[in-house]
């Protein structure tokens, strides 16, 4: 028996031809699956856009809406676009130091135990229903006080922490150990390692995941619903005062019968999901210039 077919026999004992088709077919169906998420994306932004370009104009985001009116008027969602911007940014403001301080806590000074329960705990929190955490909210801030934007900015961030805390402590993982044991040998406290060596490396994913967090609580209507829904029609700032919010007015508009509604809300639908694009491509801009200035510092 010649050396090739001694080769072709092992092969065959070995199972590699059917190893390969295996991989093929993985590779296949993965292939398959990314397609069908992109396909999916690229449907609901196509249908978005097309039931929403007719309505987007400079209106919409500088007038407000008119409830009676026996006469065509020129309407838009100034308030719900400025509400939105006071209720978001305060919920970021709440949320996103305490995810960080959390997540910094849990992975480099905290116990096994403890880190094993509280994680456990923001796991739990990120898969409450976001009605539930608004119904939590309403019964904690509002009764008795009134609906107001710092009750729905509360009620956000709720939302956001898990993710900004998990997020984080995922790309804190990715950190190597020998980074934080070449420090801790020079002498240098723990808390300066962590500030100096550890978050630095770990800017992109920390920006990344807050990106998404925001993305996620923009298009949140439930909690809404019960803290900040009691509005008028007068573009407002005061957070003390129930504000209007994109996703709260889409869902008004929805309801109505009137088809230049329906055209403001797909309008309204389609600046968010533009929303949500820009951020995702500010976030890639900033870890990109974050990388380069970490990379020159080395």
């Amino acid at each position: 028996m010649s050396t090739h077919s001694l080769t072709k026999a092992s092969l065959r004992a070995e199972g590699l031809p059917r190893r390969r088709a295996v991989n093929r077919l993985m590779e296949l169906l993965a292939w398959l699956a990314a397609a069908l998420g992109v396909a999916i994306l690229a449907v609901v932004v196509w249908s978005v856009a097309r039931r929403g370009a007719g309505a987007l104009n400079l209106d919409l985001l500088t007038r407000t809406p008119v409830l009676f009116s026996l006469t065509p008027v020129r309407q838009g969602l100034a308030n719900a676009f400025a509400g939105s911007l006071v209720i978001v940014g305060i919920a970021t403001l709440l949320a996103l130091p305490v995810g960080i301080l959390v997540a910094i806590y849990l992975n480099e000074f905290a116990r096994p135990s403890v880190r094993s329960a509280v994680s456990l705990a923001l796991d739990v929190l990120n898969g409450v229903p976001a009605i539930v955490i608004g119904i939590f909210v309403y019964g904690l801030l509002v009764v008795g006080h009134g609906q107001s934007a710092f009750a729905g900015s509360f009620a956000l961030a709720c939302i956001m922490l898990p993710l900004v805390a998990r997020s984080t402590m995922e790309v804190l993982a990715l950190v190597p150990m020998s980074l934080r044991e070449a420090s801790l040998a020079l002498g240098v406290p723990r808390w300066r390692t962590t500030l100096s060596i550890v978050l630095p490396q770990t800017i992109g994913g920390i920006v990344t995941g807050t990106v998404l967090a925001v993305a996620r609580v923009a298009g949140e209507t439930a909690p809404l619903l019960f803290t900040s829904s009691l509005v008028g029609t007068q573009v407002g700032w005061d957070p003390h005062h129930a504000l209007q919010t994109v996703p709260v007015a889409i869902f008004e508009l929805a309801e109505s019968s009137d088809p230049a509604d329906h055209a403001r809300a797909w309008a309204a639908a389609l600046v968010l999901l533009l929303f949500i694009l820009f951020a995702s491509l500010g976030a890639r801009w900033l870890v990109a210039r974050a990388s380069r200035r970490l990379g020159a510092v080395r």
